[in-house]
């Protein structure tokens, strides 16, 4: 069994870990850093570049100038070799990776290591889409002897903005399909969370991935990822965060009318039908949410129970959050790590104080967790609310925490209506015995992806992605890789 103290130990000793532009690993050109700190107890970790504006247009001409020059020329079957190489790599240093992730933003271990074989497949299954782009001939009505035809190209340089809740797998996302269709990148991981980011580069560049097609830019949003966003060197940007964010890219946008694809928040329904197996759904539904701490875009945060079984569903679900084990991600026994930051822990509290002030009644939690072992971090107990109507802000807004928000309901119809009656449409879940409920809320749930008696099923071949305000475009499936490709016609005229 590994030894995840001792090894934590030698991962990260506080000292400086540069970025890399055009191959180059270099500290931003005003020389300032930004301290990367342990949620669980506030350590230092390391320190990376402040990068800005000025780091960005470097990065940007060295993604350009990659995917003008020699890795234009790379063939399908070299992108999926390398592609391979790079799974290869990840799995070797898997552990590494993982622990990477748990110290630097504080996922669960066993929860980062379960991760494996999602990671794993997405370089994998674009490995395969790398050979298998192609175009089409088309039979035109065009007067003599006319041949039309595409072709797919790939999109050009893009930039890519990820969030801290999942580091390993959100640059995958980005980086993989990219790389498979051949386009370059310029990627900016969250300030709160970028050591793992930087590993994954240097993986990567130690699989064989040539200089400047994948550049990675630390900093600020603000700063480094503003600047990014509304680059005029940028053909296509990717985002997944918050929803204000997400709007400001998608102006930055257009600039030079860039592609634009966005994955932003959620406040998405469970639905606990009353012929329900309520031993299953109890589990399943409360991790929903309280996975990774609740700090999920897909986190099932609104409990639409049938009256039926409300009491004693939601009562089950609160027992089940009270016996969650609270504590540093790098132990292997904890069920709920810590909140990313101070800033995100406020917000938190906040909401667990609203609740009660609406009129929202705790059944379990409500409170940050304390404890010696604790000191230094960020913890909530995991929270259920009960008494719970639709117009109070634990149920509209998104928390990214550790709070469920229970309510009743009496009839499908009404559900339907409630769990619909929201900005958001990422995930949705079902929980029913009956086939024919499930096909009727499955097809009315408007969501981009609905689980039913079952959450957090994510594959490389399923497309995944928002409706309204969580977003447009998919990660996930052909439809992924379509994103990152143009489509040229070419007529020939054969008179």
């Amino acid at each position: 069994m590994t030894d995840w103290k001792t090894k934590a130990a030698t991962l990260y000793d506080g000292s400086f870990r540069p970025m890399v532009i055009g191959g180059q690993w270099v500290a931003a050109q005003s020389e300032e850093v930004i301290e990367a700190r342990n949620p669980a107890d506030g350590t230092l970790l390391a320190t990376v570049p402040r990068g800005s504006k000025a780091d960005i247009d470097k990065a940007v001409a060295a993604a350009r100038k990659a995917f003008d020059g020699p890795w234009s020329k790379w063939t399908p079957f070299e992108r999926q070799n390398l592609l391979l190489k790079i799974a290869e790599k990840f799995e070797a240093e898997w552990e590494t990776l993982c622990l990477s992730d748990t110290l630097d933003m504080g996922m669960p271990i066993q929860r980062t290591l379960g991760n494996s074989r999602r990671v794993l497949g997405m370089l994998r299954y674009y490995a395969g889409q790398a050979v298998a782009v192609h175009g089409a001939t088309i039979p035109n009505s065009f007067p003599g002897e006319i041949y039309s035809q595409t072709v797919r190209e790939p999109v050009g340089v893009v930039g890519a903005i990820i969030p801290w809740n999942a580091p390993i797998a959100g640059s995958i996302w980005k980086i993989g399909p990219a790389l498979a269709t051949g386009c370059t990148v310029v990627l900016k991981p969250s300030e709160e969370a970028s050591l793992t980011v930087l590993l994954i580069a240097k993986l990567m560049e130690e699989a064989g991935l040539p200089e400047g097609v994948l550049n990675i830019v630390t900093g600020h949003g603000a700063e480094a990822g503003a600047a990014l966003a509304e680059h005029p060197g940028v053909d296509k940007i990717v985002f997944t965060g918050s929803t204000a964010t997400g709007q400001a890219i998608a102006r930055a946008g257009t600039v030079n009318l860039k592609r634009v694809s966005l994955e932003l928040g959620g406040k998405s329904p469970v639905i606990v039908c009353r012929d329900a197996d309520i031993e299953k759904a109890v589990p399943v539904a409360a991790m929903s949410v309280f996975a990774n701490s609740g700090q999920i875009c897909i986190a099932g945060s609104r409990l639409f129970v049938a009256r039926e079984i409300h009491d004693e569903f939601t009562r089950r679900v609160a027992e089940f959050a009270a016996n969650l084990r609270i504590g540093h991600g790098i132990d292997a026994d904890t069920d709920i790590g810590p909140i990313i930051s101070a800033r995100q822990a406020d917000r938190i509290a906040g909401y667990l104080a609203a609740g009660p002030n609406e009129g929202a009644e705790v059944l379990t939690g409500g409170t940050r967790a304390e404890g010696e072992d604790l000191s230094g971090g960020h913890f909530f107990h995991p929270t259920v609310f009960g008494g719970v109507n639709d117009d109070m802000s634990i149920a509209r807004e998104e928390i990214f925490g550790p709070v469920i928000s229970a309510m009743p309901f009496d009839d499908l119809d009404e559900v339907v209506t409630r769990a619909n009656a929201t900005p958001y449409g990422l995930a949705a879940g079902i929980f029913t015995t009956h086939l024919g409920t499930a096909h009727k809320l499955a097809h009315r749930i408007k969501a981009g992806s609905v689980w039913v008696n079952m959450y957090h099923a994510i594959d490389p071949a399923v497309p995944f992605g928002g409706m309204k305000m969580s977003g447009y475009g998919r990660e996930g499936g052909a439809e992924h890789v379509e994103e990152y490709l143009e489509t040229k016609a070419i007529w020939i005229n054969a008179d």
